[in-house]
């Protein structure tokens, strides 16, 4: 998978699969409202090594930081449909 390019080549977003917590997905908005699509109330394991996984042409996929300490890098999952997993329960 790679991240699409705009007309100013600007790489759209990456998360990592939470298949295998490596492979870079592409995150997926409507094309009416421009809403991320999600899929909440996710479940599921930490696969990654949290260091940010890349595409073909070296687009790293998005990461956020640890609720924890505020400061370690952790990579966002999306599933296969390239909806962002989020827990809002």
């Amino acid at each position: 998978m790679e991240a699409k390019k705009d007309g100013n080549r600007i790489s759209t977003l990456l998360g990592t699969s939470n298949v295998d917590g490596e492979t870079p997905i592409v995150i997926q908005a409507d094309t009416t409202t421009h809403v991320l699509e999600v899929s909440d109330g996710s479940s599921g394991s930490d696969l990654s090594s949290d260091i940010a996984s890349r595409d073909a042409n070296r687009v790293p996929v998005l990461m956020g930081v640890s609720e924890t300490d505020g400061e370690t890098p952790v990579a966002i999952y999306a599933d296969a449909d390239g909806k962002l997993l989020i827990d809002s329960n």
